[in-house]
């Protein structure tokens, strides 16, 4: 039997690429219409700031700036869920307080992860001490296990002794790690508690599970189908859908995956302010694109329409 999906955040997330500048600053009224043409065109909610968004490369007065511009711009402050997880607690805190403060679904938080090895004791502390410091009932954290990039991983126990701690606050996991195993058994040890899987190709199977959705990366790209799978995925029709995106998405993935998200966005709007990224991020090469576009054709991917 299908389990039912959770309250609150749910479907498919985006983890939105942030413009630049030809001097690689982020271009908040860009970024605007980008995550709008994302929500016209099936996104659930945008995961902003986050690794997709190039936001470990900005400093924190760059994402107030751009949580700004996507108000400024009109973009529904519950559609978003802003990346937040610094190194320093004092900087998780300040984006956090500003992500509530343009009404944020929630935040997205990375653990303290310069130092490795830490105790689940430690890292437990981190989470408390930025929960106790923003002190607003309205936060729900959504853990972000992306053990592969912070190799600080969010175990099973430690998620346990948070819920406890804080039933109220602790909302779900974005999890990057591509361990569709972990993810299910997340799914199975906290009912109600919202995983969401870090790629589309994992999204049939978590909502089967009880799982939330998907935050991805290449759903930039891919949005319209995977909005297919979520409007489908109580369906019989829906394990086809998921096989052909599934498809899609490990085709980009072979490549530098933000540099071909990149890539593809200047193709479908036609601006090659798109293919700005800042160091040490560099832009795919011609021929890498070139094979890049070739292999999707062969699935029939068709780009989306500029806004």
């Amino acid at each position: 039997m299908m389990k039912q999906i959770p309250p609150g955040p749910r479907g498919v997330w985006i983890a939105a690429l942030t413009p630049m500048r030809a001097d690689r600053s982020p271009d908040g009224q860009a970024f605007a219409r980008h995550c709008r043409w994302l929500l016209d065109n099936g996104a659930d909610g945008l995961a902003v700031l986050g690794t997709t968004g190039e936001a470990n490369s900005f400093s924190v007065v760059e994402r107030h700036l751009l949580l700004d511009a996507l108000a400024e711009g009109g973009i529904p402050g519950h559609t978003l869920l802003p990346g937040v997880g610094c190194c320093a607690i004092p900087d998780t805190v300040e984006l956090t307080k500003k992500a509530l403060a343009v009404g944020s679904a929630g935040v997205v938080m990375l653990p303290p992860f310069y130092y490795k090895s830490v105790s689940d004791d430690g890292l437990f502390a981190a989470y408390s001490e930025v929960i106790e410091r923003v002190g607003d009932s309205r936060l729900k954290v959504y853990f972000y296990h992306f053990p592969a990039m912070s190799n600080v991983p969010i175990g099973h126990d430690l998620i346990a002794r948070l819920l406890k701690a804080y039933p109220a606050t602790i909302a779900g996991i974005k999890d990057s790690s591509g361990d569709l195993v972990n993810m299910l058994a997340m799914c199975e040890r906290f009912p109600g508690f919202g995983v969401f899987a870090g790629s589309e190709q994992f999204l049939l199977p978590v909502l089967r599970a009880g799982g939330a959705g998907c935050i991805s990366a290449s759903a930039n790209v891919t949005i319209a189908s995977c909005a297919a799978v979520f409007k489908a995925w109580q369906t019989p029709g829906a394990d086809a859908l998921q096989e052909g995106l599934t498809t899609q998405r490990l085709i980009i993935q072979a490549r530098p995956l933000v540099p071909a998200l990149k890539r593809i966005t200047s193709e479908r709007t036609g601006e090659a302010g798109w293919l700005n990224l800042r160091p040490p991020l560099a832009p795919l090469l011609d021929a890498e694109a070139r094979k890049l576009f070739a292999d999707l054709d062969k699935t029939g991917f068709v780009l989306p329409k500029a806004a």
